[in-house]
């Protein structure tokens, strides 16, 4: 066991054993003693003054202290064993020692340029010795990323890139600053070692992806602040944090008087905030907005639109107060705050305008990808949350008005009533935002103590804990008891084959009076398409079909059956409804599964080169799946996505999402190495609550996957279903692809036809019902039904919006062009 570990990962154990050693010569868990921190470390002083050039690289080496310790040991572990596994043992070398120098040489640089311009920050750290081994571990997953595959090299560089980020805005101390330009420096040194895999383009990700992303950004950049209880410096925009920690306390009043608007000292702006935190009520208002961001990181993470909006809002209003309590906006009567005395304190203001942008640019990231999200919390939820936070921010505000007025005696000065309006709103405004605020008066007793510091912190209170309700609750209630009802009726035996789509995200649901019969459809456009035939018994589903298109008629909706069976056809038909072949369904018997004959060689080729190879068949759920199956099956799915020229579609086509569906299962291939390279998905269909059909639906090869995995996954599974009894196994459709004659004489057949063409070189359907053909299957037409031809153009713009719902305004305008 060891001997294997030091043949894979030498690299990270030698940078362990050094990095031990050197902590244990550094008195260990009580930080490195003065004489190692002068030998070691880097910085300006060191590296300019005393000509220690090698620092840059001895300084990645030693922690500070026994929390730095564990950390750095970890990420050794992890982050460096990660990198070299990715790299090589040679490469990560090279990553280690280039981006550690480049890191802190060109940090040191910028410091020298600042120090000889006589910028304030590069003043103040000359002497200063940084330690700092996370710089190098930041250079060196950098590097790695670039030989990742899509799903973690997205990974590794946002969040890297928006850790680091943080840490200079909200730090600002020479180690941020490095490990930012070591940082920059692997992602282009992995670019050179592999030009082709490490191309600045970003690739395209799934919607399941772009959620974790955006919580992840969302969630970094909310716990930023607390990083400025453990800089040395506390140079960041939001360093006032920082200050509640320490014991020093303001001169009262008089020191406040001292300081004006944006012409002020770090000093004195501590001075303010200090003054301000007497007491917890202070520091918790100073938290729970931050907490509140937090909530709706989880929000975004489970794919809710509460949570993405409640991000935007946040980050919108943390932008807006700190512009206005910056002066960085004019405010009634007065002019600009933003006169800078002394241009030693330019950086003071710059950070006023980085504490702006930051959050701004946090809300405008989530809007942008607002589409990503998509579960919708019900609308009577998210009114009784704006109506609580409405009812309390007025209740809270007529307390502290009234009562202070009442007990105005208990502030110093005397207040007066209008004193206690204007003082309003900085109650429920975090410490950070008063920064360069005046202090007029502070309370005395406790009393007025309670009122002047805990009414904010109540106001957050009621903001996160119905923000928690609303994340983790169902998205619409209206929508989970039909759910609840169309898998009722799915296990019932309604539905048929393609039944099951009904359940996926994005769908409502119309009942029939008597709830025997259900249509899930969605609405895109003001045309209703359904997911194939009505849910119900033969009868039932039958009698649905014209009061779903009167129910539609009714709501200025156009109803069109999509991906239907003949027996919904025939209902549409007699109604006078046009129709069109949308494709073909193709289903197997599982009982006369076999694969002797001519017609059966490329299938039997493909599943003896993987038994061959040793590759077996796994029968499980999502669920069942270890963690590395489960993580390899998300990197399968990224590699899929990102090759697209398209988003990735839905509708009819799962994805990641899907596969949690605790009845949904998978048959997965594994290699030699307990390795996942191909995965498919299986969708259930019942008679009397017997599980007697499965469906294929997710199918992906890991890309450097053998050829002809898809046969094997395929074969085991009619394999399975057939010692299992299963009556049916489909296929599925392959959409807008059909067994039939291409050249389709009906101008509405060459309508879906040249809709297919137009995404065949995506998303390749013909190829794929090709590929199914290879099995022999019983070909079922699916048709599409529709009330007026008139409306075909609208139709095939929903359609296409149905399966990529985010379609630009360009390309919708492509297709409308091609319909007519």
């Amino acid at each position: 066991m060891v001997e294997r570990v030091l043949r894979r990962n030498p690299v990270t154990l030698a940078i362990l054993l050094i990095t031990v050693v050197l902590a244990i010569i550094g008195r260990g868990m009580r930080g490195p003693s003065a004489d190692v921190i002068n030998a070691l470390g880097t910085g300006y002083n060191q590296v300019i003054d005393e000509h220690r050039w090698w620092t840059p690289i001895t300084s990645v080496f030693v922690p500070n202290g026994g929390f730095e310790l564990v950390l750095v040991l970890l990420s050794v572990i992890f982050i460096i064993g990660a990198a070299e596994r990715l790299l090589g043992s040679a490469r990560t070398v090279l990553a280690f020692v280039v981006t550690a120098i480049v890191g802190a040489g060109v940090g040191i640089v910028v410091q020298q340029i600042g120090f000889a311009l006589g910028e304030l920050w590069s003043r103040r750290v000359y002497e200063l010795v940084t330690l700092d081994p996370m710089t190098a571990v930041a250079g060196a997953i950098m590097t790695a990323s670039a030989f990742a595959g899509p799903l973690w090299r997205r990974r590794i560089r946002v969040l890297t890139f928006v850790i680091v980020l943080v840490f200079l805005l909200y730090g600002g101390d020479p180690s941020d600053l490095y490990r930012a330009i070591a940082a920059l420096a692997g992602f282009g040194l992995g670019i050179l070692l592999r030009p082709g895999q490490g191309a600045l383009r970003w690739q395209r990700s799934s919607h399941h992806e772009t959620r974790v992303l955006l919580s992840a950004v969302v969630l970094i950049t909310a716990i930023g602040p607390t990083i400025t209880i453990f800089s040395k410096l506390r140079l960041g925009a939001l360093a006032p944090l920082g200050s509640l920690l320490n014991d020093v306390r303001a001169n009262g009043l008089r020191s406040v008087d001292e300081c004006h608007a944006l012409n002020v000292t770090r000093a004195c702006l501590r001075d303010m905030t200090v003054e301000r935190i007497s007491g917890v009520g202070p520091v918790v208002l100073t938290i729970l907005p931050l907490l509140t961001l937090v909530v709706a990181a989880v929000g975004l993470a489970r794919g809710r639109r509460f949570g993405a909006w409640l991000a935007v809002s946040v980050n919108f209003a943390l932008a807006a107060l700190a512009a206005f309590y910056y002066g960085l906006v004019p405010r009634s009567g007065q002019a600009f705050a933003i006169h800078i005395a002394n241009p030693h304190y330019l950086e003071v203001t710059l950070a006023l305008f980085v504490s702006v942008l930051l959050p701004l640019g946090i809300g405008i990231f989530v809007l942008a990808n607002l589409k990503h999200v998509t579960i919708r919390s019900s609308s009577r939820s998210v009114r009784l949350y704006l109506a609580s936070i409405a009812t309390a921010l007025v209740v809270l505000s007529v307390l502290y008005v009234g009562v202070g007025w009442i007990s105005r005696n208990g502030f110093h000065p005397h207040v007066s009533f209008m004193d206690l309006i204007l003082d309003l709103p900085d109650r429920f405004v975090p410490i950070g935002f008063l920064r360069t605020e005046l202090l007029t008066f502070l309370p005395t007793d406790p009393a007025a103590s309670f009122l002047y510091y805990w009414i904010g912190p109540i106001f957050w209170f009621v903001v996160i804990a119905g923000a928690f309700v609303v994340v983790f609750t169902s998205g619409s209630r209206s929508y989970s008891v039909g759910l609840f009802r169309i898998r009722s009726l799915l296990r019932a035996g309604g539905g048929g084959s393609l039944g099951y789509w009904s359940t996926w995200q994005g769908n409502s649901y119309w009942f029939t009076p008597d709830g025997s019969a259900a249509v899930a459809y969605r609405v895109v456009n003001g045309v209703a398409i359904t997911s194939s035939d009505p849910i119900g018994s033969a009868d039932a589903a039958a009698a649905a079909i014209p009061l779903f298109a009167r129910y539609c008629d009714d709501n200025g909706l156009t109803p069109v059956f999509y991906s239907i069976h003949d027996s919904t056809l025939a209902v549409c038909e007699s109604m006078g409804w046009s129709s069109m072949s949308v494709g073909d369904e193709t289903v197997i018997l599982p009982s006369s599964w076999e694969t002797t004959g001519k017609r059966w060689q490329d299938v039997r080729t493909s599943i003896n080169r993987a038994e061959r190879a040793g590759v077996r068949a796994l029968w499980t759920s999502y669920a069942g799946l270890s963690a590395a199956h489960a993580l390899q099956i998300g990197e399968i799915s990224e590699a899929w996505v990102a090759e697209k020229d398209l988003p990735e579609m839905g509708f009819t086509l799962g994805g990641i999402d899907e596969l949690r569906d605790p009845d949904v299962r998978l048959m997965i291939a594994c290699d030699a190495d307990d390795r996942v390279i191909g995965v498919t998905s299986w969708l259930p269909s019942w008679t009397d609550g017997e599980i007697t059909g499965w469906t294929l639906d997710f199918m992906r090869r890991a890309p450097d996957g053998m050829n002809g995995i898809m046969e094997f996954l395929i074969a085991r599974s009619a394999e399975y279903f057939k010692e299992a009894g299963i009556a049916t196994m489909s296929l599925s459709a392959a959409p807008l692809a059909r067994g039939g004659a291409e050249d389709a004489p009906d101008t509405t057949e060459r309508f879906l036809g040249y809709i297919g063409a137009r995404l065949e070189p995506v998303y390749g359907f013909r190829s794929l019902f090709t590929f199914k053909r290879k099995f022999q299957p019983e070909f079922r037409p699916l048709s599409m039904a529709y009330p007026d031809s008139l409306r075909l153009p609208a139709i095939g713009l929903a359609l296409a919006r149905a399966y990529v719902p985010s379609l630009s305004l360009k390309q919708s305008i492509q297709f409308v062009r091609g319909l007519n």
